[in-house]
């Protein structure tokens, strides 16, 4: 879709393009509510309540780059054959 604002043309474009390479349940972790919970990525990110955080393949590489450099807490996600219930 195209606008015209004066002589300007402006296009609009939707990035379609981004796939999601990352995807963690924090109820599928078998950390979940342990200080390894705490000291997560995903609890750094989303906070005190985590759900899921998804990321594309470009967010992983700027979040490993980020952990490399001291800035933000590694992924301590690890998988459950169960899923956490409260």
């Amino acid at each position: 879709m195209s606008h015209r604002a004066g002589s300007v043309e402006l296009i609009e474009r939707c990035d379609v393009t981004k796939r999601i390479e990352l995807s963690i349940s924090c109820g599928d972790c078998v950390r979940r509510g342990t200080s390894d919970c705490e000291d997560c990525l995903v609890s750094f990110v989303l906070g005190e309540e985590p759900g899921q955080l998804e990321m594309t393949s470009e967010e992983v590489q700027v979040v490993d780059l980020f952990h490399a450099q001291g800035l933000i807490p590694q992924l301590r996600y690890q998988p459950s054959t169960t899923p956490y219930t409260r």
